[in-house]
């Protein structure tokens, strides 16, 4: 099976590359082509630990998805059966500071990929979202049939990429399926989200910067989804799923960012004398949470499910690779 994979350096990504290449779960062959605009987040250090180098069912091709050229030149030329499309600004800050590249790469480029996909009659495109599009909840739990709300530059720009291509599908039967998944966490997370930023900044000996304020003390919810489970649960969409579809893909744990901050400082040996509190983001969505009935329906399980557990293997990674996060924190 012929793969494209747009954003493969990046956090989640890599991380599906690996289990493409590596997990018995996949049962076949694949070739992957991968092409990533080598941003910050992404710089190829990600996947360096593969040695894909010699490996015959791996390309890379340094690419920005919003050269509309350059894309269907490579799906042209390629014919991949699928396409994962995981290229994205993803930083909720640095969308407020700046959404500039958010709306190139999130929407522009989505759109890009849809266009040649269509040109050249793929099989199959699996646009990667996220929940932060149905915006905050304070109680109960968002379906895939629940209204759009995004809060932020980054989830409008997911949520308009949603958007085109059901279009897509509904005007031209482009054979797309949408995930949205809850907050990732595992290995290879750049320093800048909040589990590996309070993880590596302890390391060093420095506070965390914990949002706070009187009316909200660190209590926004976050559904904590590992990686590998959704690298898992997307090929398994890709699949199992219907085009036109829409799957959500929850991590079924749900803490407030204190109970995670709580749970970093007692494995590495700190109290909360090393939480700053610092101001919370414009239009800081409350909780977010998705419910996964469609996926279960499918027959999905998951496999990482120990939420503290699975934490102190993440802390344990970023113990023993410092040369991996170091640079990215100058």
């Amino acid at each position: 099976m012929k793969i494209l994979v747009t954003g493969g350096c990046g956090f989640i990504g890599s991380n599906f590359i690996q289990y493409l290449l590596t997990d018995k779960e996949i049962g076949e062959e694949v070739m992957i082509l991968n092409i990533d605009k080598m941003t910050y987040a992404g710089k190829g250090r990600n996947i360096e630990h593969m040695n894909l180098s010699q490996n015959k069912n791996y390309e890379f091709i340094e690419g920005d998805i919003t050269n509309m050229e350059l894309v269907n030149y490579i799906i042209a030329k390629n014919k991949p059966d699928i396409i994962f499309n995981f290229a994205a600004e993803s930083h909720v800050d640095r969308s407020i500071e700046n959404s500039n590249a958010f709306e190139q790469s999130n929407f522009l480029g989505a759109c890009n990929i849809f266009k040649a996909a269509l040109n050249n009659k793929i099989k199959k495109i699996i646009q990667i979202s996220t929940d932060e599009v149905y915006g905050s909840i304070n109680q109960g739990n968002f379906s895939e049939e629940s209204f759009l709300n995004p809060s932020s530059p980054y989830s409008s720009s997911k949520a308009a990429a949603e958007i085109m291509a059901l279009s897509y599908f509904k005007t031209h039967n482009l054979p797309v399926i949408i995930t949205r998944s809850a907050n990732n966490y595992g290995p290879y997370q750049f320093p800048e989200k909040i589990l590996p930023l309070f993880i590596t900044n302890l390391i060093e000996g420095k506070k965390v910067p914990l949002m706070w304020s009187e009316e909200n003390p660190g209590l926004n919810v976050r559904d904590w989804l590992n990686v590998k489970d959704n690298c898992r649960a997307i090929w398994f969409i890709s699949k199992n799923g219907e085009n036109g579809n829409i799957y959500n893909i929850p991590g079924e744990n749900e803490k407030t960012n204190y109970e995670i901050t709580k749970i970093i400082l007692r494995y590495l040996g700190f109290g909360e004398e090393m939480i700053e509190k610092v101001p919370h983001r414009k239009a800081h969505d409350f909780r977010y949470s998705i419910l996964g009935h469609k996926l279960k329906k499918l027959g999905f399980t998951y496999i990482h499910k120990n939420l503290e557990e699975e934490i102190e293997k993440v802390i344990e990674w970023y113990k023993n690779n410092p040369d991996w996060w170091r640079p990215l924190k100058i």
